[in-house]
């Protein structure tokens, strides 16, 4: 009888502590990273989870991509599903050398449409873009993978961009130092090669360090530290 009680309050506890589990992010965590351009370091970037908000009378969970140096500025605006964090809408502002822009992306995976709209010296133009099947976002992507922890043995994700698909294939695990810690990392790389990926093996695998994300040639995001709210 002492061993059937024993039995019980172990299971109980054991679901309540499964419960209780922290998830790998919350509203209000804040990533900083430093930018560079090969060795030479160009800005500073924050990637920002804000969680849920409202937006064309949908509830949607809300990623933000800041980054900024000397002669540019990039701010992602990612408004995506709370539950498969495909994008609704994207909205981005960019300025650097060359181009001043405000770019909406519209989201209709019912009507196999992205509609893209671009404000820029005083003009805006509309683009559609036929795309079949579930569109994803970068940073969309990263926060799904860190969130299911079933993922951790896949080895190989299929990711479909507007503009190009993707399979991010893991390639090894190495040590890794970000922010003056050290961590065991998963290197992701796509191919076509266009992201590199390093990502915590922990369960927060944080994203320690992005390569391509930023619309200038060869920037590279590397982690200084979390903030959490």
């Amino acid at each position: 009888m002492r061993f059937k009680f024993l039995l019980i309050f172990l299971m109980i506890s054991f679901s309540s502590f499964a419960l209780a589990a922290e998830p790998a992010f919350k509203s209000g965590e804040t990533i900083r990273y430093t930018v560079k351009q090969g060795f030479l370091k160009v800005g500073n970037a924050t990637l920002e989870f804000k969680g849920e908000t409202t937006l064309d009378g949908k509830t949607l969970d809300l990623i933000v991509f800041t980054a900024k140096g000397i002669g540019f500025f990039d701010e992602e605006r990612i408004y995506i599903d709370p539950v498969s964090f495909l994008p609704f809408r994207v909205i981005r502002t960019l300025d650097i050398p060359g181009e001043r822009s405000k770019i909406q992306e519209d989201y209709f995976p019912d009507q196999e449409l992205i509609q893209v709209t671009k404000e820029m010296g005083g003009k805006t133009t509309v683009q559609k873009i036929e795309k079949k099947g579930a569109v994803d976002n970068i940073y969309g992507f990263i926060y799904r993978y860190r969130l299911k922890a079933d993922l951790k043995s896949v080895d190989v994700f299929e990711v479909n961009l507007p503009t190009v698909d993707v399979k991010i294939k893991k390639v090894k695990e190495v040590e890794f130092n970000a922010g003056s810690k050290m961590y065991r990392a998963a290197l992701m790389r796509s191919v076509p090669e266009k992201y590199s990926i390093w990502f915590d093996v922990s369960e927060k695998r944080l994203p320690l360090r992005i390569a391509g994300a930023i619309g200038m040639a060869n920037t590279v995001m590397t982690m200084l530290g979390v903030d959490d709210k």
